[in-house]
């Protein structure tokens, strides 16, 4: 099966344009496309790896992916899928959240001398003069077509501020600079993007001529890659530091039932040979595949090695074993008052709750236990004693912590 086929088979293929055309360039190695990364924080997330699975297979395949950081878009901010603007950040955030992006592709693109390359868009939209893009570009597009957009319906109604809507020539504007500098022929993109997508395939050919090679494809589903990239309403980062490998994989590991095989299609590089193999299963075997999909993933962001002691800790904690395999927070004697912690603190300085209003919401649903005793009182204190043999909190019925005072 070539690569073209596969990714179809493997229902990561929404729509494109010029179908035949992306088969013969995708299937003979002679893609150069690109894919955006606007860098709105210091790490990618879990909903980030549709696209960056997506170009390890296609430059396995022979094709030349080309990682955007999105440094100048990132200053304007995308407002699909928004119901607000987003945070405008500094020029110095940005570069450093591109640096990061760039450590973390690196696990899946080879950026050696001929294969994939690196670029900002700051380096092109920063020093655009207004009025010269507005006579070059401008005139390509119709406001009522742009208006009709589906990334910006959902925003007439509470608004839509003429520094966004300026979003989709900028990103446009970068398909037809990659497209005259770079030999760009292809962007891919999720589903929320097409009308962006569509924008930039259109100015090349009003500008270039119809003939001209550029194509565009839209991944999956946008819900599918935004529920991929959140849980309980936390990002999963590819960032150690901000998602430990232990916590990634049982991330993976809690997936819906109804969603494992999607993920193992979409995600892993597993066989399609051995995945239709696993989609026979009987349900008793839900949780192998869970945990499969779960290792193949640690392992691809964070080694062997980890995916194996995420693993192991984790059937650990599920058959009684050893509290110590999981994850932990260690708190000091800053944290306490009066020899104690709230409960709703300790949940928010263990990362188990965003804010002490969510921590209320989690004990009044019944969803928090303490050393396996459901916690009922949200002003309930956990002493120092406690902390200093260490208290075992779970969350919900898959996510375990433990809290020790250091």
């Amino acid at each position: 099966m070539q690569i073209y086929e596969e990714l179809v088979a493997r229902g990561l293929i929404a729509q494109v344009t010029d179908e035949a055309e992306i088969r013969e360039l995708v299937n003979n190695g002679k893609a150069t496309f690109y894919i955006g990364f606007d860098c709105t924080a210091d790490s990618l997330t879990a909903g980030h790896f549709m696209a960056l699975t997506l170009m390890k297979r296609l430059q396995q395949a022979g094709n030349t992916p080309i990682a955007l950081i999105g440094g100048g878009t990132t200053m304007i901010g995308d407002p699909s899928g928004r119901t607000d603007m987003r945070k405008m950040l500094t020029r110095e955030d940005i570069d450093h959240n591109a640096e990061c992006f760039r450590k973390q592709m690196e696990k899946f693109i080879d950026f050696g001398e001929g294969k994939a390359i690196m670029l900002n868009n700051a380096d092109w939209l920063l020093d655009l003069n207004y009025v010269d893009l507005l006579r070059e570009v401008g005139t390509c597009f119709s406001v009522n077509n742009m208006l009709r957009a589906e990334c910006y319906k959902q925003r007439m109604e509470k608004g839509l501020s003429f520094f966004e809507f300026n979003y989709m020539i900028m990103q446009s504007y970068d398909f037809y600079y990659l497209f005259q500098h770079h030999g760009c022929n292809m962007q891919f993109g999720g589903d929320d993007q097409w009308s962006n997508m569509l924008g930039g395939t259109e100015l090349i050919r009003k500008k270039l001529g119809k003939d001209a090679y550029a194509m565009t494809i839209t991944l999956l589903t946008d819900s599918q890659g935004k529920k991929m990239g959140k849980t309980a309403g936390n990002a999963v980062w590819l960032d150690p530091e901000k998602t430990s490998p232990f916590d990634f994989y049982q991330y993976w590991r809690n997936v819906d039932d109804a969603d494992v095989m999607k993920c193992l299609r979409m995600l892993t590089f597993i066989s399609l040979e051995e995945l239709d193999e696993m989609a026979g299963w009987d349900d008793s075997r839900v949780n192998e595949k869970k945990e499969r999909l779960a290792w193949h993933l640690t392992a691809l962001v964070h080694g062997e090695a980890e995916a194996d002691k995420a693993q192991a800790a984790a059937r650990a904690i599920f058959t009684g074993g050893d509290d110590a395999s999981m994850p932990s927070t260690t708190l000091s004697e800053a944290d306490l008052q009066d020899g104690s912690i709230g409960l709703l603190n300790l949940l928010v300085a263990c990362g188990l709750a965003a804010s002490n209003g969510e921590a209320r919401r989690l004990v009044q649903q019944g969803g928090i236990a303490l050393d396996d005793v459901k916690a009922e009182a949200v002003d309930a204190r956990v002493s120092a004693e406690a902390l200093k043999k260490g208290v075992k909190i779970k969350k919900g019925k898959k996510i375990f912590h433990r809290a020790v005072l250091g």
